[in-house]
């Protein structure tokens, strides 16, 4: 079977879809080396599938959906696993988590009254997925045996979940605005 070089970032993709289990696994069971080792395979190929799809414009609507994805659900599942063995506090996996389910029902709801639109992540958006993927990076780091300071988990739960509240409302606002608008449009056009 000869494989395709348009399809070597979709590849890449699915292989950091199928690095979550393993990560998971490695974080219940105390193997925080060769979690942080599988965090960083999927982190350097999150970063050669970008660039191969933009590089050769090796792009696909596949990748397109299944790369945001594949990096969502590898942070969900960190997540979960560090809230359940202890390392993140409930209230912030809630925080992080409603904010990702606020978001998909809102996507979903918008995309059934009104069609089709194109999703791309706020800034903020943006910052708040930094912050959450460096806060869980740290305290595998930690978990690792490596010296951390104390402050970086307490403060760094602080900052995420100040921010990804503040993201959160941002979505709710922007679209929320853009629903209205689009009532508006329809009670007009009648």
């Amino acid at each position: 079977m000869v494989i395709e070089k348009r399809h070597i970032p979709n590849i890449l993709t699915f292989t950091r879809l199928l690095l979550v289990l393993p990560i998971v696994w490695c974080l219940f069971f105390d193997y925080f080396r060769q979690a942080l080792l599988l965090f960083f395979i999927a982190g350097v190929s999150d970063g050669v599938d970008g660039y191969l799809a933009r590089k050769y414009n090796w792009k696909s609507r596949l990748g397109a959906i299944v790369d945001p994805l594949a990096d969502k659900f590898l942070l969900v599942a960190t997540f979960i696993t560090l809230t359940i063995i202890g390392e993140i506090p409930w209230i912030l996996a809630g925080i992080v988590l409603g904010r990702d389910l606020v978001i998909v029902i809102g996507a979903l709801i918008y995309h059934y009254k009104f069609g089709r639109y194109k999703i791309s992540p706020s800034r903020l958006g943006k910052l708040s997925t930094l912050l959450q993927i460096t806060y869980v990076l740290s305290l595998v780091v930690s978990l690792t045996g490596q010296p951390m300071p104390e402050d970086v988990a307490i403060w760094g739960g602080w900052i995420v979940g100040v921010v990804t509240l503040i993201s959160g409302l941002h979505y709710i606002t922007y679209w929320g605005a853009k629903a209205a608008q689009n009532i508006r449009a329809r009670q007009e056009s009648q």
